[in-house]
């Protein structure tokens, strides 16, 4: 079975986009929440800074995004790949 490589792409940058927001938003509000997490996805993403407010938490989903999106993309071509 061959996955939809658009499909699933676009399904993990939503999922991605979420999942840093959410705890980027969580974090904004208490401040101690998924410090560990967040401080990960900093050394990955410029820009990002734990801590920093909602302009850099949207900044970390917009990375996010376009980080879901690619690798995404790149396991279903890899999977379609070998399930050939």
């Amino acid at each position: 079975m061959k996955l939809s490589i658009k499909g699933l792409a676009f399904a993990s940058a939503i999922l991605w986009a979420i999942a840093v927001l959410v705890v980027g938003i969580a974090n904004v509000i208490w401040p101690t929440y998924g410090v560990g997490f967040l401080t990960v996805i900093g050394s990955l993403y410029p820009g990002y800074d734990v801590g920093a407010g909602v302009a850099s938490v949207v900044v970390g989903a917009l990375y996010a995004l376009v980080d879901g999106a690619i690798g995404g993309a790149v396991f279903a071509w890899v999977h379609n790949l070998f399930a050939a």
